[in-house]
Formats: structure tokens, sequence, C-alpha cells
């Protein structure tokens, strides 16, 4: 059984960590999976963007906390920042493994 929800209210977004939880998740509520794009600079700062509007809107960014736990961490509190930054109504983390709890 699926949940349906208005798409045009919600965004969902996965980071590296675990996509094919993330796409789970997504065919589960019948949304689609916003991509999301990772790139690293020479000097190996991360660059992340949504692929997706979130302004006015719901987000969820689905995110674990596994190996490599900095590099995940960062990733997840940097869409948070963007979404924050580019106006999104709320910010839900979905965090299925908190690593330092």
């Amino acid at each position: 059984m699926a949940y349906k929800i208005d798409p045009k209210e919600v965004r969902l977004f996965s980071g590296r960590s675990n996509p094919q939880l993330a796409q789970s998740i997504a065919d589960f509520l019948g949304l689609p999976l916003e991509k999301t794009h990772f790139s690293r600079f020479s000097n190996d700062n991360l660059f992340v963007q949504l692929g997706a509007s979130v302004r006015g809107r719901s987000v969820y960014i689905v995110q674990s906390l596994t190996p490599p736990v900095s590099d995940h961490l960062l990733e997840l509190l940097m869409m948070i920042d963007i979404a924050q930054s580019a106006g999104a109504k709320e910010i839900h983390a979905i965090i299925p493994y908190f690593s330092y709890a």
C-alpha cells in the first residue's frame, strides 16, 4: 500500500549514504526522489546542489551516518543549510542510523 502525498508540497532528497533506502521511501509514499548533485573540488571541499526548488515546501532528507561518518554528516548539514537558504517551509532529516547515539 502506498501513501499519496501531494508532490507539489513535499520534496524528498537523499544523501549518498543510502540512496536505495531513499528510493524505497519515495516509492512507498508515491513521491519522486529529487536529484541531488555532489562533487568535490581539487582542494577536497564538497559542493552540494539540490536538483529541485524547495521554496515554500516541506523538505525531507534521507541520510544515514554510516562510515565515512564525517562525510555523510557534512553532506546532511550542507543539504539542510541549502534548503533553509532556499526558503523551505520546513526541513526534516531522516537519519535511519545515527552513529554517535
